[in-house]
């Protein structure tokens, strides 16, 4: 197979270089990914044997611009098995993955490479680089050494053999956990499965039972659909239903059963880690970032843990009330909580939230998103509809910055669908940099957005959530990291910055998403425009607190059993028992739970990329809060001068600059957790 038949060899001369979607077929990924590894490997081949000695320009930046054919094909793929995946595409994606994962080991494991690179980095005070030269040569002499580059023989052997067997069974959990989220449907035929929906969760749910060809209403286990169920459904028999099927994902007996697949993923992590001198996975994890070590990741879960604790304690009390008032036989359970923190919400703080949606229609809310990226960064958002992506939801928009130069393209893929996997998350299809060869141009940056909302109707307006607003900024967010980068090497873009760092630009442009002022502009009644009412912002403020313990016990416990997970020093058989022992030693209330449980935790498992890492939201949020107050001391959420220092040190630095170094560059100072505290309630 080659350029004549097969579309992803061609040329790619769609609009801003996007990948030929509409002529692709599942049959022609497997040959394109294995062309383009053989051209990396000769690309290689020939910096390993370059007659001169090795310095950066034929060593380190050839060895950043090596690859490009690779890369567009693999980020190509990894956004249709994501985003839009099929029976076809997950079986080439299972074919794949330990192909791939080979590749990735022996370009990081080639011993001749690797004497090159290592003779740059050992000279790199002597050779006159730039800051920004100095770091990709020494980040890339790091990832190296992380593969396995300094082994012996046998023993790089044998850790590209855990590497290749790691990727196969993240790619299954990965398959497992979207199985059993895509087949299980909770049917609402009537008006006694329905008592208690708003109308824009019973639209959302017919329009999901459509979909997946069904006849009537459904409640499907997305996001945007199970939560909002849990919230409002007075039917507590059906609330207990969609709650176990919710967290008992990936844990069914049978084909996708992913408590085996965990525990194997966790025996090699600890192989992988004894391999390169650690005492645990965690230990190498930590090692490269800014936390450094889990020591100081457990101060942060401690702290925040014992202090959320007492909260949640009076958290409680208020449902107790709640529940005392409209005679309801207690105790409260996990499928209730949610459903009496919302009675809590509109009778104390008359906060009712399919009240509130009606002002967060998602048109008004990307609006609402490309006009603080526009007040802060000066960028244009234009929508193309001549742009077309991998499905029809997907909406393509140029951007241009303040001087009407092009920037780069943004992809927004907002609803949730079966053949897409749950959550949210940004993506790339082309990162940002300007090590291109002699007469060729920058590489402008392709950013895609994934969101799981609820679609309405046809002709109805998609609502959101207070929380699927958050979210819609806090992915955009990570967008912007991708689109303002403005470095020189493809390694050291956009979001490849540290994994505790990652989160700053992401959670930071949360905070706009509630400020009166983008409120003001762009919270309308979806059917009136008429702007939301002040005595709404009020109650909205009044209630930002309230649930605060709730949801950081959640999160925390989440974060805690990861850590406790991979910095075991024995073997974890049984998964479940593992994670419910560790809750109960911490004194997690059983009515609160985890955010994500072992057997579909698939930030840690159907990759490594948080693994012993999912405190890294905490973390960046410690971040974010005190960076958020720069704004606040400045007396405007859009001060010019603030915004400046933020875009050249935060968002547009990439992994160019250490991260505590870019911070202290924005700050004049390092961060102080007072600020996450008192957003959190956890102080006052």
């Amino acid at each position: 197979m080659d350029a004549q038949t097969n579309a992803l060899l061609a040329d790619w001369d769609a609009p801003f270089g996007l990948p030929p979607f509409e002529h692709l077929r599942a049959d022609q990924v497997r040959p394109a990914l294995e062309h383009a590894m053989r051209r990396h490997r000769q690309e290689l081949a020939a910096l390993a044997a370059h007659p001169s000695a090795p310095d950066f320009e034929n060593t380190v930046a050839a060895f950043d611009r090596a690859g490009e054919a690779l890369h567009r094909i693999d980020a190509m793929f990894h956004s249709l098995t994501t985003s839009a995946t099929s029976p076809a595409l997950q079986a080439v994606e299972r074919e794949m993955a330990g192909p791939m994962a080979a590749h990735h080991s022996a370009v990081y494991q080639d011993v001749a490479l690797f004497a090159r690179l290592d003779a740059v980095h050992a000279r790199r005070d002597a050779l006159g680089l730039t800051a920004e030269q100095r770091r990709l040569v020494e980040r890339l002499h790091r990832d190296f050494v992380r593969a396995g580059a300094q082994l012996p023989s046998a023993e790089r052997a044998r850790f590209a053999q855990v590497m290749q067997a790691l990727a196969e069974l993240n790619t299954r959990f990965g398959q497992n956990v979207l199985h059993d989220e895509s087949r299980w449907t909770l049917p609402l035929p009537d008006e006694a499965a329905q008592a208690g929906l708003p109308a824009s969760l019973r639209d959302a749910a017919r329009q999901a039972g459509a979909d997946r060809g069904l006849d009537g209403p459904v409640i499907t286990l997305s996001r945007s659909l199970v939560v909002p169920f849990l919230t409002f459904s007075t039917r507590r028999d059906l609330r207990e239903q969609a709650w176990r099927a919710w967290v008992g994902r990936g844990e069914q007996p049978g084909p996708s059963d992913n408590r085996e697949v965990a525990a194997r993923i966790l025996r090699l992590r600890r192989e992988q880690a004894s391999l390169l001198g650690h005492a645990s996975f965690a230990d190498l994890a930590l090692a490269d970032t800014m936390a450094r070590t889990p020591d100081r990741v457990w101060a942060l879960l401690d702290d925040v843990w014992q202090r959320a604790l007492p909260a949640l304690e009076r958290e409680r009390a208020l449902l107790d009330e709640a529940m005392q008032a409209e005679g309801a036989a207690g105790p409260i359970e996990a499928w209730d909580w949610r459903f009496w923190a919302e009675r809590v919400r509109v009778g104390r703080f008359a906060l009712d939230e399919a009240e509130l949606k009606a002002y967060f229609s998602l048109p008004n809310m990307v609006a609402a998103a490309f006009d603080c990226a526009t007040r802060l960064f000066g960028l244009r958002f234009e929508r193309r509809d001549d742009v077309r992506a991998y499905h029809p939801d997907v909406v393509a928009y140029e951007v241009t910055d303040a001087g009407g130069r092009q920037v780069g393209l943004f992809l927004h893929d907002n609803f949730c669908r079966p053949v897409k996997r749950s959550g949210a998350w940004m993506s790339e299809l082309r990162w940002q940099h300007r090590n291109v060869a002699p007469g060729e141009a920058p590489s402008q940056p392709i950013i895609l957005n994934n969101n799981n909302f609820a679609k309405a109707a046809a002709g109805e307006d998609t609502l959101l959530s207070l929380d699927d607003v958050r979210t819609l900024f806090h992915e955009f967010g990570h967008g912007l990291h991708g689109l303002l980068s403005d470095v020189g090497y493809v390694r050291l873009s956009g979001t490849q910055v540290l994994r505790d760092f990652v989160e700053l630009p992401s959670q930071l442009f949360e905070h706009w998403a509630m400020e009166r002022a983008v409120l003001r502009r762009h919270a309308r009644h979806h059917r009136t425009g008429e702007p939301i009412p002040e005595a709404l912002m009020d109650r909205i403020e009044a209630a930002r607190k309230f649930g605060s313990a709730y949801d950081t016990l959640r999160y925390t416990a989440s974060a805690i059993v990861d850590l406790a997970a991979h910095q075991s020093e024995v073997p974890i058989d049984d998964i479940v028992a593992f994670e419910a022992r560790v809750v109960a030693e911490r004194g997690l209330p059983s009515a609160v739970g985890l955010n994500h449980r072992l057997p579909h935790f698939q930030h840690l498992f159907s990759g490594s990329g948080y693994a012993a890492g999912y405190y890294v939201y905490l973390w960046a949020e410690v971040l974010d809060a005190d960076a958020f107050d720069a704004f606040v001391e400045a007396g405007d959420p859009f001060d010019a001068a603030v915004a400046a220092r933020l875009k050249q040190f935060i968002y547009s630095r990439g992994d160019s600059l250490e991260p505590g170094a870019a911070y202290r560059a924005f700050r004049g100072r390092d961060a102080r957790i007072e600020p996450m505290l008192r957003d959190r309630g956890l102080i006052d």
